[in-house]
């Protein structure tokens, strides 16, 4: 008879078409019961708690888990019969598993040695193989996640999973356990499957010793040592301890895949001498030895913006799950560094507050201690229902075909039309033959692109007629300064801004192409010595009378996020704490703050819609692929809903939101997409080997 416990004062009965028997687990969503149907079969049925049955964006994340284990093969976990609704609260009808967790045996009967151990590597191994061949990131493997059936240990609760084309970016809330959470999760960045292979080793050495390679007491301790210190892998020996240490990298391209570990163990099942050879070894002494080195050295003194915590366009593309690409923001100290500019230092993406809250980790999911190795029952024998797929949301480009248009610096591919609400009007790739970033902008709205080799940055007034530049160096008085053309009549302005130290990075063109704003950034060092950049202030530029306006803010928190233009355009915004958006008047003063509204996802261009009417976050409790939608004016959430996006850019039109997904194969992708989230409409396809930062301009004829 299967192990779980009584159900208690509230609990139903019934379930699913199913007699309950007992409680086998309970999480951050629900409750995971234990059912018996009509021949005595035994299933697991997993419920929403009631208070989030209300919430759109946990019930999408609740049956996720059903999309995504369906595309995993059956044999590493627990097959998903069907779900229903009881009580307006969705469940999840599996396969029931007879066996216990890792971490529940290991606590029970001690740690595991020889050949079960290593039995235990090579089967939990073959499941990750199995997962990310199916295209997904598990991101919370660990101990309570593994069961040990009689026919092999399984792998379960796929809550937090998400698809190889929608993995988290720094804009996520970093989800999953600490104690097995790698360096990229814990930061808030990009994850893949070198995540999972992480917090594989870190449950060997659990199942080895007893311990978590990082210990297991405060969140802060445990974080601490995952960043900054080396772990300890307890009895482990031979091959098993090499394999183990070369997955505990800090830096994810030095750890190998799940095919690499398992073709390793193979070689020496129980034995060997201590050692590896080539990446593996390399990588063992990379994790023993603690964080590398970055590989582009610290921001050059003097001139130039770092990759800065405010909104705007992103340095460069998501990098893939299995790419060596940095990802977005500040670089974290356990890996390398996005690549740096000479002279004036860093080029970077100027994002309203994208921050690690790290103290914040909610970790939420059921940990299922419940898989399957019955054969499958029928949907019917739970009255359980597949899961509809989304409704297809129209095209905002259905009938006009797009142009497909080459752009230079890379094998990218711009696609549009001339209906189109907004227009690609600059970007920058990063050239890797001479370490540098490479401008371009357009010589008209729909023009071609010209290269602007003596600028860091370059924005497009909406009705095409100005282009404003930064260049790559003070003015002879030593101010930052920007340059506007006219195109219209050829003439040119410089604008002083600010005085050396500070300089200010380009952010926006207003609308109606009176203004331009600008962030003030200022080199200061952390606790630690290290190089960090604080935004005192922003500019406001007026074209006609090229002249500037510099307003400094006061408040230490504003000064850790970057400004932009607010709904009407004529205060800024900007990030306030964690999860709050600040308003500020024309003269710098603070008007009113918007508390809990989620973050702001790295590279955001527009938060407000055409309208100003709402504007969209990264949701409280989500991550890069949970959008929220707010009314502007009152605060209050109008809608939630998640999507294959890896980060929001802006908006499209009032109707849709345009995005960076990262595609399974070797390109990136920027898309449009529909408030049900699906994706409607390619505009730009991007190697994912390249380092892209595009600017979109809103076209003078989309309104309010």
């Amino acid at each position: 008879m299967p192990s779980f416990a009584p159900l208690r004062p509230g609990d139903p009965r019934r379930l699913a078409g199913l007699d309950l028997i007992g409680r086998l687990g309970e999480g951050g969503q629900g409750v995971v019961y234990l059912g018996q149907d009509t021949a005595g079969s035994h299933l697991a049925v997993k419920w929403l708690r009631p208070d989030l049955s209300g919430d759109q964006v946990s019930v999408e994340r609740f049956l996720r888990e059903v999309q995504v284990a369906q595309r995993v093969a059956p044999f590493c976990t627990a097959a998903v019969l069907g779900t229903g609704i009881e009580q307006d609260r969705p469940y999840i009808v599996s396969e029931f598993i007879e066996g216990r967790s890792l971490q529940r045996v290991v606590q029970e009967e001690g740690p595991r040695a020889g050949s079960a151990l290593h039995r235990l590597a090579i089967g939990t191994a073959t499941a990750l193989a199995a997962i990310h061949q199916a295209g997904i990131v598990h991101r919370d493997f660990k101990p309570a996640n593994v069961i040990l059936g009689a026919d092999g240990p399984r792998v379960i609760d796929f809550g937090i999973a998400r698809a190889l084309n929608a993995t988290s970016t720094i804009s996520s809330m970093p989800v999953g356990t600490p104690a097995y959470m790698p360096p990229e999760q814990i930061m808030g960045h990009q994850v893949g499957p070198a995540a999972d292979l992480f917090s594989w080793a870190g449950t060997i050495v659990f199942a080895a010793s007893g311990h978590a390679p990082f210990g297991s007491d405060t969140m802060p301790a445990v974080i601490n040592r995952v960043l900054n210190q080396p772990p300890d892998v307890g009895v482990l020996d031979g091959p098993l301890r090499d394999v183990v240490l070369a997955c505990l990298a800090k830096d994810p391209a030095q750890r190998p895949s799940a095919e690499q570990v398992i073709m390793r163990l193979l070689q020496h099942p129980v034995s060997g001498p201590p050692g590896g050879s080539g990446m593996l070894a390399e990588a063992a002494a990379a994790a023993a030895a603690g964080p590398p080195a970055p590989a582009y050295g610290p921001p050059s003194p003097g001139y130039g913006p770092p990759p800065s915590s405010g909104f705007g366009p992103p340095a460069y593309g998501p990098a893939s799950a299995f790419s060596t690409a940095p990802a977005y923001g500040t670089a974290p100290a356990y890996g390398t560094a996005p690549p740096t500019r000479p002279g004036r230092g860093r080029k970077g993406p100027v994002v309203i507050g994208v921050t690690v809250a790290v103290a914040l980790l909610i970790l939420a999911g059921v940990t299922l201690f419940v898989a399957a190795d019955r054969p499958a029952a029928t949907a019917s024998r739970a009255s359980a229902t597949p899961t509809a797929g989304r409704t297809p949301s129209p095209s905002p480009s259905a009938t006009p075909t797009p142009s497909r248009k080459r752009l230079a610096g890379g094998q990218i591919t711009l696609f549009e039309h001339p209906s189109d609400p907004i227009t690609l009007t600059s970007y920058e790739v990063f050239d890797k033959k001479t370490d540098d970033w490479v401008d371009y902008a357009r010589r008209s709205l729909r023009g071609t692109f010209a290269k602007h080799a003596r600028t860091w940055e370059s924005k497009l007034s909406p009705d095409g007629r100005y282009l404003a530049t930064r260049g790559r160096t003070y003015t002879s008085d030593d101010y930052d300064s920007i340059v506007i053309t006219d195109r219209k009549l050829g003439s040119t302005s410089s604008v002083k801004t600010v005085r050396d130290p500070l300089i200010s990075s380009i952010r926006a063109w207003s609308r109606d192409g009176s203004k331009i704003l600008l962030n003030v950034e200022r080199k200061i060092k952390d606790k630690n010595g290290e190089d960090d950049w604080i935004y005192p202030g922003f500019v406001v530029v007026d074209v006609a009378a090229a002249k500037a306006k510099v307003l400094t803010v006061a408040g230490g928190s504003t000064r850790t996020t970057g400004f932009g233009w607010d709904a009407e355009e004529s205060g800024v915004v900007n990030v306030h704490g964690e999860r709050g958006l600040r308003f500020f008047d024309a003269s710098g003063a603070a008007t009113r703050t918007l508390a809990d509204v989620g973050s702001l996802p790295s590279g955001t261009q527009d938060i407000f819609s055409p309208s100003g009417k709402l504007f969209a976050t990264n949701c409280p409790s989500g991550g890069g692929g949970d959008h929220c939608l707010w009314d502007t004016g009152t605060g209050e959430k109008v809608r939630a809903f998640s999507s294959d996006c890896d980060k929001v850019l802006g908006w499209y039109d009032e109707t849709h939101l345009y995005c960076w997904e990262q595609d399974n194969s070797d390109k990136d992708e920027i898309q449009v997409v529909s408030f049900d989230g699906r994706l409607v409409r390619k505009l730009l396809e991007i190697p994912e080997d390249v380092d892209f930062s595009p600017v979109f301009t809103v076209n003078p004829s989309r309104g309010s």
